[in-house]
Formats: structure tokens, C-alpha cells, sequence
């Protein structure tokens, strides 16, 4: 221990004459030489403290440069594109419930609903539906025509822009055109509601409206309406509504202003020949026609 005391005093040159004399005796003697020797070369770093607090004042006043990301515009249309599709489809597969259904000129469409019910739908029509609410609300929208064989059950809900047809179980079919809506029962009970009136329907009975007026429809017995055999079929109907059908069946556009459309037609026209057709319309009444493509002219014998 004594010895350890003198080596520390030897570093810090506290040592007496004799004490040196005395290390210098000991074998630690040229360790001790050498470690005197390396540490008197040794030197603490110089610090300017004026220039270290110039600098510590310089890095707290100026702002650290900020890295700026140039925007790819196209990138982020990209982004947005893609997060709008997955938006939309979201929204499509979990809010909207509606199933629609349509058909073009002179096409027609068999459905199956969720309760097996059947429809069918004639040329430039629309059917829609919930199908989320379908079990307690069997509820459809129709724009324009078609044949319902519906199965028992709860009631049963057609709603047109010119009535309401109800049923529970029963065939029918329902005619919406512009300023025209005939309903026609087959089988069952129909109850029609229209803003003129509320009527019940048994088979082979309808009702139907001709520009806001009710007009009487002649009783019927046939089991299916005439277009799902490709014919259309009249009775005492403005011939203006004939010229309707005959456009939406092969695709074109008539001109009948040089003749009388308030007239009424009762017969039928095929959907299978365009020339046939023209012609069970416009020889019984004494009209003529040009074709031209898909343009038609309606006139009269005496005018040409």
C-alpha cells in the first residue's frame, strides 16, 4: 500500500530525496519511466469559448433547411383515381341494394324474382327492385310494359308513374307508356289504384287510362297477352299508341302528322316482318306509307 502511496506522489513529483531513492530500488521503476514519459505528451484539446459559443448562438437562430418532395401530379391523379373506384365499389356492394333490369327496341326479357316470381318484360321497359327488402317488401317500379306470374305470398307491389297494382298471388299484366296505362288480369284478383280511381280487377277484365282519362277496356279472354307470341293486339286504342308500338317493336321513327292519330285501331300487327306490320295498321284505315331506312311516313290515300 505504501509503495502505491509513493507512486502517486511520484506522478505528482510530491516525493522526498530518500522516497525517490527508495522507488528507484523497485523493479516498477522503468514501467513508471515510460508512463511519465507518454503521459507529459499528452495535451488537452484547446477550446476557443468564445468561438464554441458564437457557433451554439448561430445553430439556434438559424432554422434547419427543410427538405422540399416535388408532387407528381399524375401520381397523385393516380392515387385519387384509384381511391374513388374503391370508394364507389364500396358503396355499390354495401348501400345499394337496387336490381334493375331493362330491355331495348324489339327485345324482351324473362326474369325469375327472389320469390320465384316470374316477369317478363316487353320492348324498351324497365323493372327495379330492393333486394335487401325484398322478403317483407315485395315492391317493384316499372317504365313501360310487362307480364307478372306472381307466387303467393305477401302482398305484391308493381308502382308505375301513372298507377299502383297490387296482388298477392296472380297473373297480370301491366302497359305504361307516355300518356298511356292498361292493366290486364288473367288470373286472380288485380287491384288497381290510379289517380282517377281504385278499381278491383278479376280475370279478363282491365282497366286503362288514355291521356289522364279513364277509358273502358273491353273484357278479354285469352290466357297470356298477344306480345309474348310476337304480336301485339288492340282494341279500340288510339292509333297514335299503335304507332308507339310499332316504333319500340322494330326500331323506328314515324311521321304521322298528315294523319289523324286520335282515330282508334282495333286488330294486331306482327313482330316478325316490318312490311306486314305497316301494312295490318294502315290498310284498315285507309293510310299509306314511304319507308326510308328506319324513317317511316304515315299518309293519306288522296294526298300522294
Amino acid at each position: 500500500m505504501k509503495q502505491e502511496n509513493n507512486i502517486l506522489k511520484w506522478f505528482d513529483n510530491e516525493l522526498s530525496q530518500k522516497e525517490i531513492n527508495d522507488l528507484k530500488q523497485s523493479d516498477n521503476l522503468k514501467t513508471l519511466e515510460k508512463i511519465a514519459h507518454y503521459s507529459s505528451q499528452l495535451e488537452a484539446p484547446k477550446v476557443d469559448a468564445q468561438k464554441a459559443l458564437e457557433d451554439f448562438k448561430s445553430r439556434n437562430l438559424s432554422k434547419k433547411e427543410t427538405k422540399v418532395l416535388p408532387l407528381n401530379f399524375k401520381s397523385f391523379l393516380k392515387i385519387a383515381a384509384v381511391f374513388l373506384v374503391m370508394l364507389t365499389s364500396s358503396y355499390f356492394l354495401f348501400f345499394n341494394n337496387t336490381k334493375s333490369y331493362s330491355t331495348e327496341f324489339a327485345q324482351t326479357k324473362t326474369l325469375t324474382l327472389p320469390d320465384n316470381s316470374e316477369v317478363i318484360l316487353n320492348a324498351q321497359s324497365q323493372l327495379a327492385f330492393n333486394k335487401k327488402d325484398w322478403k317483407n317488401s315485395r315492391n317493384l317500379t316499372l317504365d313501360g310494359e310487362a307480364f307478372f306470374k306472381v307466387s303467393k305470398g305477401e302482398k305484391f307491389t308493381v308502382t308505375t308513374d301513372a298507377g299502383i297494382v297490387q296482388v298477392l298471388g296472380t297473373q297480370f299484366n301491366v302497359k305504361e307508356r307516355d300518356n298511356y296505362f292498361e292493366v290486364q288480369c288473367y288470373e286472380g284478383s288485380v287491384s288497381v289504384t290510379s289517380s282517377q280511381e281504385k278499381v278491383v280487377l278479376t280475370p279478363g277484365k282491365s282497366f286503362r287510362v288514355v291521356n289522364g282519362e279513364v277509358s273502358l277496356g273491353s273484357d278479354f279472354n285469352a290466357e297470356n297477352p298477344s306480345w309474348l307470341a310476337k304480336e301485339s293486339s288492340f282494341n279500340n286504342v288510339p292509333l297514335w299508341q299503335v304507332i308507339n308500338e310499332l316504333e319500340i317493336q322494330y326500331n323506328l321513327k314515324i311521321d304521322a302528322t298528315q294523319v289523324n292519330t286520335s282515330v282508334t285501331f282495333s286488330g294486331s300487327f306482327t313482330h316478325t316482318d316490318k312490311n306486314i306490320a305497316l301494312q295490318a295498321v294502315t290498310i284498315p284505315l285507309k293510310i299509306s306509307y314511304k319507308i326510308n331506312g328506319k324513317n317511316v311516313e304515315f299518309y293519306n290515300y288522296d294526298t300522294k
